[in-house]
């Protein structure tokens, strides 16, 4: 096997090798080098690099680029070179689970990689992909795609390779509704990021649709199946993770088009999460590589709020965080194609630590100038205090909040001690300062349940509805997973698709049923609110998109009733396996790895 891998080819799709003589040289991967002093020798089988002391194999090469076990290097190798690997000691006789899973999203991401270099199909994407500054290089080393609008060009591709719909449609490449008899194509008329784990195999997908404006939700992910999990999956840190070592410091960005601008850029120590927020998992993923991030998010208030969750959860791994400022309206990707990368440095330089920007928000609206108000300015700060996992930072930041606040450390000391103190309404949600409102602001109103309604029995449709109204910034991530198909009462499907069409909706629409138009005037002067808002909208858009499941379930029931031979029995029963698989997974990611949250299962769906 290590006769067979090529060692220059396989250095070489990651390193600019030039020839010395019967070797090459280049710059190394594995560290900041100015001048080449890594070293390929193809006749001895090994590289050595001068400056860092790296040095190894093809397989060393390839576990310390991608992060793979000796194992899983020599696997990867022997499907590239066409060379078996058989396993005879400890070996699972069934091999792997999942593997039928990863070759399927591989065929996808080839088959979409296709469709964007084909000349014809391909041009609207390509088009789209040049306006936005990502040239051919780009997008060939980030491995896009384009996805067609037919709705079912890809699912006729893969039928043709005899790959199961049903797998398909676990892995949500494929997805079903009431109006359609067949499955068709999830992605259509967008542009397809691969999604990869850390060690390099395609576990989802992300589209962005070419055209921005109309019902089609602008961003569409891959759903939570028995490989991908996106509280645990950091876009681009499969291949970041080695430049965020070399540099010290991670960017992390909201979504796929600011990483790939980056990277365009040469800024490639970035990684993005998917449409979610930072989870415990993806700080703890992300603490393998460095112990500092830069956080460019948007710098409204839904970026706000989004920059001072993730800094929480990073801070809660030993990870420092500061927080990066662009101009009003701009983002990572429009910055650095209009600035440069030199323009974007700029701002980094400028990065504040996230408890002096949570300070500086808190000062800007008055928040010291009088004692009511510091009180609820400790209650902003304390969540940061609190998830603050460094000893001598957390000494640091409560000296500051003392010296800012003029509350004695003791008192502060005892406030982060109880972590439930204070944790109601005037907290807001997750300590976050740019929810600050002067009180009888919109904020301002009673925090208590409508005496008229126990949330609880709302059911999933109406509280989702009732979060999505009172937090407009929430309806992008609601339409990355649940279409108006999963909402059973007509009434609230009809509300859902108002709000996708118009996320500022005021008032009903033109044309929408009067009982339709009931619900929608009610709830938007209901004073009822939805307790814990962020845990029940993750509830709710659990048992919306478990919907489909249960369909499959009680269908495979039927099925496994009907069966009459053992082999169509144990057909049945593998399905059903993989679909409890799917659902366990879903709820891990959900619920922080603790199965099921207690308010998701109060919910009657």
């Amino acid at each position: 096997m290590r006769a067979r891998a090529d060692l220059v080819e396989v250095v070489g799709e990651s390193v600019q090798l030039t020839r010395a003589g019967k070797d090459w040289k280049g710059k190394c991967p594995f560290h900041e080098d100015h001048t080449p002093s890594f070293y390929v020798v193809p006749n001895k089988g090994f590289y050595n690099c001068f400056g860092c002391g790296a040095s190894g194999d093809v397989f060393t090469f390839v576990m310390k680029r991608t992060g793979m076990g000796f194992l899983d290097a020599v696997k990867a190798l022997g499907e590239r070179y066409g060379v078996t690997i058989l396993e005879t000691q400890g070996a699972d006789e069934k091999g792997d689970p999942y593997r039928a899973y990863y070759e399927a999203n591989a065929f996808a991401r080839d088959w979409f990689r296709s469709r964007l270099l084909d000349p014809e199909v391909g041009a609207p994407a390509r088009a789209y992909l040049e306006k936005r500054g990502i040239a051919h290089e780009a997008a060939e080393r980030f491995e896009l795609g384009y996805a067609p609008g037919d709705g079912k060009a890809f699912r006729q591709a893969a039928a043709a390779h005899e790959i199961p719909e049903s797998l398909l449609l676990e892995l949500g490449l494929l997805k079903t509704s009431e109006r359609s008899p067949e499955p068709y194509d999830r992605f259509r008329s967008r542009v397809i990021f691969p999604i990869e784990s850390v060690a390099g195999r395609i576990v989802g997908f992300g589209g962005r649709v070419l055209v921005s404006g109309g019902k089609a939700p602008k961003y569409l992910n891959s759903p939570e199946s028995p490989i991908y999990h996106k509280g645990s999956v950091l876009y681009g840190l499969a291949r970041s993770r080695n430049a965020i070592r070399r540099e010290g410091v991670a960017l992390v960005v909201e979504g796929y088009m600011d990483l790939v601008a980056l990277g365009a850029a040469g800024i490639e120590h970035t990684v993005a999460t998917l449409g979610t927020a930072m989870t415990e998992e993806h700080a703890r993923l992300l603490g393998r590589y460095t112990l500092k991030a830069l956080l460019l998010f948007d710098s409204d208030e839904a970026g706000l709020k989004a920059t001072f969750r993730a800094a929480d959860a990073l801070l809660a791994q030993g990870i420092q965080s500061s927080v990066v400022t662009l101009p009003p309206g701009e983002d990572p990707d429009t910055v650095v194609r209009s600035e440069g990368a030199e323009g974007l440095e700029a701002y980094l330089n400028a990065a504040v630590d996230v408890l002096d920007r949570k300070l500086q928000l808190l000062d800007e609206k008055g928040y010291f100038r009088s004692v009511d108000r510091v009180r609820l300015a400790v209650d902003k700060l304390l969540p940061t205090l609190r998830a603050t996992r460094d000893a001598a930072l957390r000494d640091i930041y409560v000296s500051r909040v003392a010296e800012r606040t003029g509350v004695r450390r003791e008192t502060l000391e005892s406030e982060i001690a109880r972590p439930d103190a204070r944790s109601g309404p005037t907290t807001g949600r997750g300590g976050d300062p740019s929810e600050a409102r002067a009180p009888g602001g919109a904020f301002g109103r009673s925090r208590r349940r409508s005496p008229r309604a126990d949330l609880s029995r709302l059911g999933a449709e109406r509280q989702l509805l009732l979060i999505l109204l009172r937090e407009r910034e929430w309806i992008v991530r609601a339409l990355e997973r649940v279409g108006p198909g999963e909402f059973l009462s007509p009434a609230y499907r009809s509300i859902f698709e108002a709000l996708a069409a118009d996320p500022e909706l005021q008032g009903p629409p033109p044309g929408m049923a009067p009982e339709s138009v009931a619900e929608l005037e009610a709830m938007l002067g209901d004073p009822e609110v939805v307790e814990h808002a962020g845990q029940t909208f993750q509830d709710c858009l659990a048992r919306l998109e478990d919907r489909p499941l249960d369909r499959q379930r009680r269908e495979l029931e039927q099925d496994l009733r009907a069966a009459v031979s053992e082999e169509e029995k144990r057909v049945v029963l593998e399905k059903l396996d993989r679909l409890r698989r799917t659902r366990r997974g879903r709820w891990k990611t959900w619920s922080d790895g603790r199965g099921p949250s207690e308010s998701a299962k109060t919910i009657n769906g």
